[in-house]
């Protein structure tokens, strides 16, 4: 699982230094959104698919299709419009999938993670891990806002970093913060990694079926 990991870092962000070269030093190439988009409609398509997602399996490979038919032929949306589509897109729907938990009968999302991770919970983590959960939905929400403001009132080049060096980072700094913070107010929380974590969505993806069904 820890070389897996890894290799799935090395991979993330030489795919991140790609894109960012070539967003900024070739960013009028009508290939250039098919090559930074593509491969995460793909995966999005294979993941829906294996998840019994037919629907957005099928809309994800048409999105796919298309970029690769405006690619071939040239027009379409400009390179830099898709590129503010995929990273507006990709945080509303993470900002959406966290939010909606929040709702009335439903189980904040990080409490259902920290539930499969530690088991029982307190009423204090559940207390918390649902303050956790309004965090990243605010905090998704706050990142497409300032993606769709730098597009549209900085240079190109301000917004590229952004969304490729900085959007990762920022990522990772609000869950390294958050782990910290933790432990810190809730030392009834038993240690656990990131991959206990990454477990625990599997599973809770897994289970998701079964919870649905009659």
């Amino acid at each position: 699982m820890r070389a897996r990991t890894v290799l799935v870092a090395l991979v993330g962000a030489a795919y991140v230094a790609g894109c960012h070269w070539l967003m900024t030093s070739a960013p009028t190439s009508r290939w250039n959104a098919l090559v930074v988009i593509g491969p995460m409609l793909g995966l999005l398509a294979l993941f829906a698919a294996r998840r019994g997602q037919r629907l957005v399996a099928a809309i994800t490979a048409l999105a796919l299709a298309g970029l690769g038919l405006q690619a071939w032929r040239g027009g379409g949306l400009a390179p830099a419009t898709l590129y503010l589509v995929q990273h507006v897109g990709i945080h509303a729907a993470l900002a959406a999938m966290f939010a909606l938990t929040l709702r009335p009968g439903q189980e904040p999302l990080v409490t259902a993670l920290a539930r499969r991770v530690h088991g029982s919970m307190t009423p204090g983590m559940g207390a918390y891990t649902r303050k956790v959960t309004i965090v990243w939905s605010t905090y998704f929400v706050l990142m497409a806002a300032v993606s769709v403001g730098l597009f549209l009132w900085a240079p190109f080049a301000a917004w590229a970093v952004f969304a490729n060096l900085l959007t990762p980072l920022a990522m990772v700094l609000l869950f390294v913060g958050e782990f910290l913070l933790r432990y810190r107010l809730h030392p009834e929380f038993e240690r656990a990694s990131l991959a206990d974590a990454m477990n625990a969505y599997a599973r809770r993806q897994e289970a998701a079926p079964a919870d649905r069904a009659p």
